[in-house]
């Protein structure tokens, strides 16, 4: 499943500082704006302890865990949706992504400048919001031109997309984003074709100086409660230690996370929020050989996500045979699942849980 977050905001917030920590790519750095121009693209293992424990039981010869790719997107400024600072390239990038994670400046630094004078997180927030808006009012202006010339004729289809488009048009003009707007399973396929820059989902990252990662600061508050009034969830993060981290081994990363009194990197908060910001969940296929996980959106079907494995396994698609990971964990193996009546068949109808422990049977 290809699936992606672009990481955005304005310039000199650490966008490439956070994305090379999560890539370890080494997409340039630079205390100047539009350092980034093509976009940077990195895929990083999503941290699963489940993995871990699996391995423990079954010792396999391969352990392949989940992942997801990450682009690291141009800063946006001021009027980037009349064209500002590359902006029609920038945003036509930010088209593309399937989420957004929205990184946002909570330090003061002298010997780094702030594109806008001075750190303002609610300010920072609200210009990025506008030139995402701009250009989903631009997009939606120009097909309710050609709408609207169907509809008058009577064409069903055409009005009902006229009037998806004039409330969408309605709340973008008051500020609100398109993930306000509900839509119906009709709508559904029109804003799919849209992919209106503001219907895609959003994290908020704070970027907070070393010594405020714990805790936050007055300017991480803000984006928290930001991200509070718009249902979504705010990771706050430090991109100085998280760089410092990346080019640590395991144990020494361990060692410095300990004595900074922390549990692990920020960035494994940023990468399963941004997992679960996507609506993808993780099943497993287990044995001596390898233990692997698959991603799939939330309500996938058995048949297609044995499609996820082989298309021969979702063609041949026979039954699914399912036990749960922490049925597992807690009676020790799979036999003691089978003693218990946990392991169960299912049919191509039913829908993959996340941590379904799964062996398709098929026949082609």
């Amino acid at each position: 499943m290809a699936v992606n977050c672009g990481i955005i905001g304005l310039p000199n917030v650490g966008k490439s500082t956070i994305f090379n920590a999560l890539t370890r790519a080494n997409a340039a750095v630079a205390n100047y704006p539009f350092c980034t121009v093509e976009p940077n693209v990195g895929i990083v293992e999503v941290p699963d302890e489940r993995i871990t424990r699996l391995s423990e039981i079954y010792r396999p010869k391969k352990r392949t865990p989940t992942n997801m790719e990450f682009v690291d997107i141009a800063g946006l400024v001021e009027g980037a949706s009349k064209g500002e600072g590359l902006g029609n390239q920038f945003l036509g990038h930010i088209r593309e992504v399937d989420a957004l994670v929205h990184i946002v400046r909570c330090f003061d630094d002298p010997e780094i400048v702030h594109v806008n004078g001075a750190v303002n997180p609610k300010r920072d927030v609200e210009i990025i919001d506008t030139e995402l808006i701009l250009k989903d009012l631009d997009s939606i202006d120009k097909r309710l031109l050609r709408v609207e010339k169907k509809a008058k004729s009577g064409d069903k289809e055409s009005v009902r997309e006229a009037t998806l488009l004039t409330r969408l048009k309605e709340a973008l003009s008051e500020g609100k984003s398109a993930r306000q707007v509900p839509f119906s399973e009709e709508e559904a396929p029109v804003m799919k074709e849209l992919a209106l820059l503001t219907g895609k989902p959003i994290l908020y990252v704070a970027n907070v100086p070393e010594g405020d990662v714990e805790k936050g600061n007055a300017y991480s508050d803000r984006v928290v409660e930001i991200a509070r009034q718009e249902g979504t969830e705010c990771i706050i993060i430090s991109g100085k230690i998280e760089s410092e981290i990346a080019v640590l081994s395991p144990e020494e990363g361990a060692v410095f996370l300990k004595e900074l009194g922390l549990t692990e990197p920020g960035l494994a908060r940023l990468i399963r929020a941004s997992y679960r910001l996507l609506g993808l969940i993780t099943f497993f296929t287990v044995g001596e050989d390898e233990v692997k996980g698959w991603t799939i959106s939330k309500g996938t079907p058995a048949v297609q996500a044995a499609g996820k494995i082989h298309s021969d396994i979702e063609r041949g698609f026979i039954r699914a045979e399912i036990f749960r990971y922490d049925d597992l964990i807690r009676l020790g193996s799979a036999q003691a699942i089978k003693e218990k009546g946990l392991l169960r068949l299912e049919g191509k109808e039913y829908l993959v849980q996340d941590g379904d422990c799964v062996y398709f049977r098929f026949n082609v």
